[in-house]
């Protein structure tokens, strides 16, 4: 088994890399390392996967490179599933930097199935979808059959344009594809730009945390093992027939208070909240339904937000003790 992992220095790409990696499997792994956030961190996940000698790495932009001039004819040959994590993120900064969500989300998304449907051992691609593709849905909980027509920022645009391509892609070429609609993903190794770990750089800086107004807000929270989980088992069971969605959440919605006073317990600081109106492009709230991802592979979150904060928490002050010594 030899499986491409685009993103492969994100969050997710980068946990799912060192699970296959430690089960012995080969990873060719694809990153372009950009500084939406801050590359020191893409670049210390990065270390841990190279420490394996059966992980390769390619610095490649997938929505501008010629993948198949890229990637020697010789591997391209033996990968037998894409997992497609490389995307453009951040809701709110697709508000400022549409262009950039079209080309990483959209024409990234169709560079990566145009290159899926030329290997000649490939069984399943698998790529990164979202929550926020349900935008405006006032239905709850999230189903994957609810109607996904009223996005509520460009982010969720890109998503959903990147699944109606592996639609289409599948009807013209049988090509076998999962997207994962991801809910609110946390835990070690996370991403800075995420609400989560931005509370907790606050609350040990004494900054203020900035909260929207009303007690409703609320994040189906789904941590990383979980998802993690829930990837390697569908990776192994390709769809037949048309191309396939899931939920990837934890089917229990916590208010984000409740995640900040966790956060204020596991870190022992008092948080210094601040309170301001909810800008449109954030949902007030998200639940996954899970029932057909459950169907399909007997998975279900293990992780409880308090046991997911402190293994967060933990893992956060000993890479930011190290960050704050170089």
């Amino acid at each position: 088994m030899t499986v491409l992992v685009t993103g492969a220095a994100g969050f997710i790409g980068f946990s799912v890399c060192e699970r296959l990696l430690e089960a012995g499997v080969r990873i060719v792994g694809v990153d372009v390392l950009n500084s939406y956030y801050e590359p020191a961190l893409k670049r210390a996940r990065l270390a841990r996967l190279q420490q394996f000698p059966h992980f390769s790495f390619h610095y490649l932009d997938i929505a501008t490179t010629d993948m198949e001039a890229a990637i020697p004819a010789s591997v391209r040959g033996e990968i037998t599933e894409i997992l497609h994590f490389a995307a453009q993120a951040g809701v709110r900064h697709s508000i400022e930097a549409p262009l950039a969500f079209a080309d990483a989300n959209v024409r990234g998304q169709v560079a990566m199935l145009e290159f899926a449907r030329h290997l000649p051992a490939l069984k399943h691609m698998v790529y990164a979808s979202s929550s926020s593709v349900y935008g405006r849905n006032q239905a709850l909980p999230f189903r994957e059959s609810d109607r996904v027509d009223q996005p509520g920022s460009f982010y969720a645009v890109s998503k959903r344009s990147g699944e109606l391509a592996a639609e289409c892609y599948q009807h013209l070429y049988d090509l076998p594809l999962t997207g994962l609609r991801f809910f609110t993903v946390y835990g070690p190794w996370g991403r800075p730009d995420m609400a989560y770990y931005k509370f907790a750089k606050a609350i040990m800086s004494g900054e203020p945390v900035t909260l929207y107004e009303g007690n409703c807000l609320a994040r189906d929270f789904t941590f990383i093992t979980d998802v993690v989980d829930a990837i390697c088992k569908i990776m192994q069971i390709p769809p037949t027939g048309k191309a396939r969605l899931l939920n990837i959440g934890n089917n229990a919605p916590e208010s984000v208070s409740r995640l900040v006073g966790l956060l204020e317990q596991s870190l022992n600081r008092t948080a210094n909240i601040h309170l301001t109106a909810r800008p449109e492009a954030d949902v007030e709230y998200t639940w996954a339904s899970i029932e057909k991802v459950q169907t399909l592979i007997d998975w279900s979150p293990r992780t409880d937000l308090p046991s997911g904060v402190d293994l967060f928490t933990r893992w956060f002050l000993e890479y930011e003790t190290k960050v704050t010594a170089i």
